[in-house]
């Protein structure tokens, strides 16, 4: 007679595969991307990026699965699931503007997490999204898409 599998084995799958079909899922969707003529290509094309990314986190997966394996210590705490909450609506914030979101994202989730100085909950929640935007911006040519405070940036 057969054992079923016991809660830290099976999470040791588990969050390995979500992750990784994750990942294909958004593979895919890249591959729905417009292609850039070469003439108009500055930078790498728009799905470029995405795809590497993906391809990272499913690399850094498998080395986890193989080197170090998910072990549950203890059961999800209400700081988790107010973080998960925080993707949601950091995915609803997104609508508006996406450095609204992400700025709003990080400095909420700073909090959440325990810090308490105003001027660090500031600096994360200003400087990530700007760095990240320029970082596109102006070294990847990459544009985002139009919002609240893109379009302030693009005219």
């Amino acid at each position: 007679m057969k054992t079923p599998l016991n809660p830290d084995r099976r999470a040791r799958w588990l969050v390995p595969i979500c992750i990784i079909l994750f990942c294909i899922v958004a593979l895919y969707f890249t591959t729905t991307f417009k292609k850039m003529p070469p003439i108009l290509k500055r930078g790498i094309q728009p799905s470029d990026f995405p795809q590497l990314v993906c391809l990272l986190i499913v690399s850094l997966t498998l080395l986890m699965v193989w080197k170090d394996p998910v072990r549950i210590v203890e059961r999800v705490t209400s700081k988790s699931w107010m973080t998960m909450g925080l993707m949601i609506g950091f995915v609803a914030l997104m609508q508006v503007d996406l450095f609204l979101a992400l700025g709003a994202f990080a400095a909420t989730l700073t909090m959440l997490w325990g810090e308490r100085r105003p001027l660090n909950i500031a600096l994360v929640g200003i400087l990530i999204p700007t760095t990240v935007f320029f970082l596109f911006d102006l070294v990847f040519k990459i544009r985002f898409p139009r919002g609240l405070l893109t379009s302030l940036w693009y005219g």
